[in-house]
């Protein structure tokens, strides 16, 4: 069984709908694009902001760069305060934290970011490692996070843990590092994108996500 658990966070122990699609709107808007329909925007929740803003909107590296810095000026003040935390959450943390398990962040949201959140939940107490991406672009990817709480953990044997996430881009980060995906469809990918993906398991609520990590 599992000794290690690393979660992402966005769409998997919170929903951060509101803050994430504001702030990219609030960005769009900045560099002379206008997408009044929040929902057409919630495909940035998960990956790195940087490689939506080029995939979707054909910008260049610059422009790309220039658009995550003004996303940052609306989260770093609001944006990262509009989330809701997912009902069972704290319970599970605590079963887990409990049982002896490690646990993680492995995010893809900027360190500084994801720690606020974890304080503002009253929930950063049970994370034994808190890894996200650098506000320097050095690391972001789904993989780089999770490699970086593998080192964190001095962790050998890659059988002994496992990222549990939303996104296609968490079992394939997972995959990146040796490890095993679990899915979880609370979040923006769904179970048919998970599946696609090649997560070990899809669950659909926190409680089936239990007896798997504590089975």
């Amino acid at each position: 069984m599992y000794q290690y658990i690393l979660f992402d966070l966005d769409g998997t122990l919170t929903d951060p709908r509101e803050g994430i699609t504001k702030s990219v709107q609030y960005a769009l808007d900045k560099m002379g694009i206008s997408e009044p329909d929040l929902s057409s925007l919630e495909h940035f929740i998960g990956p790195p902001l940087y490689d939506e803003f080029r995939r979707c909107y054909n910008m260049d590296d610059q422009q790309a760069k220039t658009a995550v810095a003004a996303y940052r000026e609306r989260f770093g003040t609001v944006g990262w305060t509009e989330n809701i935390l997912f009902d069972g959450v704290p319970e599970l943390l605590i079963a887990l934290h409990d049982a002896g398990k490690k646990i993680a962040i492995a995010s893809s949201k900027p360190t500084v970011f994801v720690r606020k959140i974890l304080h503002m939940f009253e929930i950063e107490q049970y994370f034994d490692v808190v890894s996200g991406a650098s506000l320097d672009g050095k690391i972001g990817t789904k993989a780089q996070v999770v490699q970086q709480a593998l080192d964190a953990f001095r962790i050998a044997e890659r059988n002994d843990a496992v990222l549990v996430g939303d996104r296609f881009h968490d079992v394939e980060g997972a995959r990146a590092c040796g490890l095993s995906c679990i899915g979880i469809t609370l979040g923006f990918g769904g179970r048919e994108e998970l599946v696609s993906a090649g997560a070990a398991a899809v669950v659909d609520t926190l409680d089936e996500l239990r007896e798997i990590l504590l089975g």
